[in-house]
């Protein structure tokens, strides 16, 4: 059931030194490619990182010793010359498209046995330099993906429904 992934995944704060098989990433990424977008736009792009060297230098735009031990960082980049704007007010959709997808991203790498944690706490201007990104991407969110060394899943700390939802 669905329910029993979502209550699976949570924000992993250390990672296996395990390559990820080629096939997990390539499925994460295609259930990535389906998620859907405001007008189908898809104003995304996801880098998927695992060279030792750029990995490295990446793992520098975030100050914190945990994400050392990631052995694959996804750096998720919202492109907002191609996203719709509401036109009522010009919204850009970008953001919610981007989270969206970052979503699928996360529970599909749960159900393949891996962990994900979202980092937006990160220095942007230097991941931009250091991914060498055109002007028009924007980096939102880096992603470290990778393989958990503890199975069992913390206890999520969560507002109540009534806190969240009101039937009218």
């Amino acid at each position: 059931m669905f329910i029993d992934l979502v209550k699976q995944r949570y924000s992993v704060r250390s990672y296996d030194e395990r390559k990820i098989e080629k096939e997990k990433m390539e499925y994460i990424m295609e259930c990535v490619r389906l998620s859907p977008s405001a007008v189908n736009f898809q104003p995304w792009h996801f880098y998927v990182v695992t060279d030792k060297e750029r990995l490295d230098a990446l793992k520098s735009t975030y100050k914190r010793e945990w994400v050392q031990s990631a052995p694959c960082i996804i750096v998720a980049c919202a492109n907002h010359e191609e996203s719709w704007h509401r036109r009522s007010d010009n919204k850009d959709h970008a953001d919610i498209d981007l989270a969206i997808a970052i979503e699928h991203l996360c529970l599909a790498a749960t159900e393949q046995g891996l962990g994900t944690c979202w980092v937006c706490n990160f220095d942007a201007a230097l991941c931009h330099e250091v991914m060498g990104l055109s002007d028009n991407m924007e980096p939102v969110a880096l992603i470290p993906v990778g393989y958990t060394p503890d199975s069992e899943v913390p206890e999520k700390k969560r507002k109540t429904i009534e806190d969240i939802c009101t039937y009218i």
